[in-house]
């Protein structure tokens, strides 16, 4: 039961997505081992959004770890795991709960022991900012710990590039891209070469914008049109001046007309959104409101058709609302 649920939910979820935006490109699939316990290391830019893309365009069926303080309430709890969802404690969370990671480490050894798949953003936090920062050792420790308690496991980091040409809009394009298996097979005292490797693997796929004049470079990318999901685009743009690839920009119009026929799901995002301290739940947000009420609002268009004793005109708005839904298309930002 657990297993199909979580099957029907992925699906979904996966549809939701590709209606929310405009294209989800993903690249290196191939490099996903088969049969062997993996631990996806992935960049966190986009707070939900994240985990729901990895976890429907993959067949890895993923456990993921998320931060222990969506944890708090009992019968949430248990909702999340059984989403496949297992707390992380920080330091932030208070020194007596870091001794609680124990258990979530078995968690992920059992997971692992089954050839099964784990995935942490070992960033340790989500950021809008088109950059890498340090990753933390958690990993590696789960990988060592794994071959303590499994000497005859042979688990794999599968580093994994996320990007968005737009993280906070709908109608935005999204890239995945899957590198190269990395195997553990360095002693547990070498962990941080193990570390920098994972890190090197992932700047090599990540897009880089430096820090020195981030803002000034970024708009630069965009106003030359460059694609911001393309890592060769943006490098070659900003050390040879050169436009490889572009992404068209189009008017707000597009948006404009989705935001027109949605107009109840858009007012509910007003609502909401003066409550959401941080702008990386923005698109979090937005398809949560879509993914649950989205289909209450078309059930809605549909009966206006039947009982409203205007059905062209319900039709004609049904049929629109459908048309600027495929057609939105947001610029990068």
């Amino acid at each position: 039961m657990k297993n199909l649920f979580n099957w029907i939910l992925r699906l979904l979820v996966k549809i939701a997505l590709h209606l929310f935006y405009r294209r989800i490109y993903v690249k290196g699939k191939e490099n996903i081992p088969k049969n062997r316990p993996i631990i996806l290391v992935a960049n966190h830019q986009n707070a939900l959004i994240d985990p729901l893309l990895l976890a429907t365009h993959t067949r890895l069926n993923p456990w993921f770890l998320t931060r222990a303080s969506v944890f708090k309430k009992p019968f949430i709890a248990k909702i999340l795991h059984f989403i496949r969802m297992l707390p992380v404690y920080r330091v932030r969370d208070g020194f007596s709960t870091i001794q609680q990671n124990q258990k979530t480490f078995e968690a992920t050894f059992e997971v692992l022991r089954r050839n099964g798949t784990v995935i942490i953003f070992a960033e340790g936090t989500h950021s809008h900012v088109r950059n890498l920062r340090p990753l933390s050792k958690g990993f590696t420790r789960m990988a060592f710990g794994l071959k303590e308690k499994y000497p005859e496991s042979e688990p794999v980091i599968l580093p994994v590039a996320m990007e968005f040409s737009a993280h906070k809009r709908s109608g935005s394009t999204v890239r995945i891209t899957f590198g190269n298996p990395i195997p553990v097979d360095l002693p547990p005292s070498k962990s941080g070469l193990l570390t920098k490797k994972v890190e090197q693997s992932l700047r090599e796929m990540v897009v880089l914008i430096p820090e020195d004049n981030y803002e000034k470079n970024l708009q630069n990318l965009i106003d030359a049109e460059v694609d911001l999901t393309i890592k060769q685009g943006v490098s070659d743009y900003l050390e040879k001046g050169i436009i490889d690839y572009q992404y068209e920009s189009p008017s707000g119009l597009r948006n404009k007309l989705m935001k027109l026929f949605h107009l109840p799901l858009y007012w509910i995002w007003l609502w909401i959104k003066p409550k959401i301290d941080d702008h990386v739940f923005y698109a979090t947000f937005k398809f949560l409101i879509g993914f649950f009420l989205g289909p209450l609002w078309y059930f809605l268009m549909i009966w206006a058709i039947f009982e409203s004793g205007q059905a062209a005109w319900a039709l004609t708005f049904f049929i629109m609302a459908i048309i600027s839904l495929f057609w939105n298309k947001t610029p990068q930002e």
